[in-house]
């Protein structure tokens, strides 16, 4: 029973990274040839998160890491 369950959650989970992956892919790209942006004046600049989003991809893991341990700690002790 438990493994259906398990194998139902890696599919759920495989999918949904295939399905994020083709939404990714579907958005328009940029105006053809780049250019200055309409009305003159200098391109948007984008806010730099590469650290950031280390710091909580880490934590991310870590956490998951800590709850997979206390659920197989859990598991073992029954």
């Amino acid at each position: 029973m438990q493994k259906n369950i398990l194998n139902l959650i890696k599919a759920i989970v495989v999918v949904l990274f295939v399905s994020f992956a083709y939404v990714g892919f579907s958005q328009p790209g940029g105006p053809p040839g780049g250019g200055d942006p309409p009305g003159g004046g200098d391109p948007p600049v984008g806010a730099a998160i590469s650290g950031g989003m280390l710091i909580l991809l880490g934590l991310g893991a870590a956490y998951g890491g800590k709850k997979v341990y206390d659920w197989k700690k859990h598991k073992q002790e029954a």
